[in-house]
């Protein structure tokens, strides 16, 4: 007889307790935090921990030169600044990514164009790429999601004939490979993000590395309010030469991540360990469809999605429905579960109100011409097709290990030895995710 469901009554296989939290502080965070304290200076562009950290990111990915910024989201938008992308410029971006890869073209009063994504690694897809490319289109942003390499190299083929610029969206890729290379340093420039959820922790900010000079210095020229300092006094001109913004980074959050960076290739290996086990074991269940890692290339998993076919579990329903049901029946097994993004990013309310900066702008710099955009999430079939049947696991990061996703994967071979039981309580008022804790959210 079949073990009964903690859905339906049953004991869980896991509680809260078994998880550990993320981020893993060790003694080299406390340290360079503490020089902070030490040394009075919490802040500038030019403050030890974050030129240290510009110098340690730099080497790590080899990039000719990198700047620290205040998210992620700050690096994408210097990066198309110091591009001169501007109004009315097509920026071509996945359909499945965070908001901020297509806003922040947006905030250069640039028009985000989408494209769908690969089946098997979630990725822009290149061919998609080339069919929405026009006159109009000045950019590329690849996004290595959720530590998985999108396909390089025919995107850059595509960019060198069509002599567009590309830009790296790797918020979520620090230490992943494409064929060798760093993901994040292939294109005219790549973006980084620090914030508390990714694998190179700071709290917040973010990295924005360059091998081009004049790349660079226009990006600092963005960094801090488009003012250049004086070259004998270092001190600020209170002249400003372009628009600017305010996208340091400060003293603190630096410091911290100096810490973690000491560990970024150890911890890692501890997500690919666990996510590799999570693949071996939960792929031999029948209706489970494990994340893809493409030949030659390192996933460095900052989640793991997996996707859930009700057919090849032997289940005549839809396939939405299917997964809610699981992902339901899972989490009340005490596995931590839960969508990310829950539509492709076309699909969002601000592409269809058009109120960007001021209302149906930048869309309006086109129209004006004639240009037309519709934004039709039923365009992107499989951005549509993955966020109606994934889910992520949150058991992959460290300090957790092969102790924890044991248990997770005994819960999934109990939720799909009961899959009927499990279709009983698809409609249950459950609400699957994790604490913030979990990932350093207070």
């Amino acid at each position: 007889m079949a073990e009964k469901l903690a859905i339906g009554g049953g004991n869980p296989i896991l509680t809260r307790a078994d998880y550990r939290n993320w981020p893993v502080i060790t003694e080299d965070d406390r340290r360079f935090v503490n020089e902070v304290l030490d040394s009075g200076i919490v802040a500038g562009a030019t403050g030890p921990q974050a030129v240290a950290l510009q110098n340690e990111w730099r080497e790590f990915t080899g990039s000719k030169y990198c700047l620290t910024t205040g998210s992620g989201t700050a690096a994408l938008h210097m990066a198309l600044a110091a591009i001169d992308v501007g109004p009315g410029d097509e920026v071509i971006v996945p359909s499945y990514t965070f908001l901020a890869t297509a806003s922040s073209a947006m905030h250069q009063m640039a028009i985000p164009v989408f494209a769908d994504i690969e089946p098997k690694t979630y990725t822009i897809d290149p061919v998609k790429i080339e069919a929405a490319i026009t006159p109009r289109t000045r950019a590329i942003m690849p996004v290595h999601i959720q530590g998985c390499p999108a396909d390089m190299d025919p995107i850059l083929e595509i960019a060198r004939k069509h002599n567009l610029h590309i830009i790296e969206d790797a918020a979520q890729a620090h230490g992943a490979m494409y064929k060798g290379r760093i993901c994040g340093t292939m294109g005219i420039a790549g973006a980084f993000s620090l914030n508390n959820l990714k694998n190179l922790c700071g709290g917040e900010g973010g990295l924005f590395v360059t091998d081009d000079e004049n790349v660079l210095h226009r990006a600092d020229l963005v960094r801090y309010f488009g003012d250049e300092c004086d070259e004998q006094t270092m001190r600020q001109k209170y002249n400003a030469s372009i628009l600017g913004y305010m996208y340091r980074n400060q003293e603190l959050p630096a410091a911290l991540a100096r810490g973690q960076l000491k560990h970024l290739n150890a911890l890692n290996d501890t997500r690919i360990r666990n996510s590799e086990y999570l693949t071996r074991e939960l792929g031999k269940i029948p209706g489970i469809i494990p994340p893809y890692c493409p030949p030659d290339c390192k996933h460095v998993y900052w989640f793991y999605a997996v996707r859930f076919d009700p057919q090849a579990a032997g289940l005549d329903v839809d396939a939405r429905r299917f997964r809610i049901a699981v992902e339901k029946a899972v989490f009340k097994e005490g596995v931590l579960v839960g969508q990310w993004q829950v539509m492709p990013v076309p699909g969002q309310d601000l592409f269809h109100s058009m109120i960007g900066i001021g209302k149906r702008y930048p869309w309006a710099i086109n129209e004006a011409q004639g240009v037309t955009y519709k934004y039709d999430p039923r365009d992107y079939p499989v951005a549509q097709m993955l966020c109606d049947t994934y889910t992520n696991i949150h058991s992959i990061h460290p300090p957790n290990g092969l102790d924890l996703n044991e248990k997770v994967v005994e819960a999934f071979h109990k939720v799909f030895s009961n899959l009927g039981e499990v279709m009983d309580h698809a409609d249950d008022d459950i609400k699957p995710g994790f604490d913030g804790r979990l990932y350093g959210v207070g």
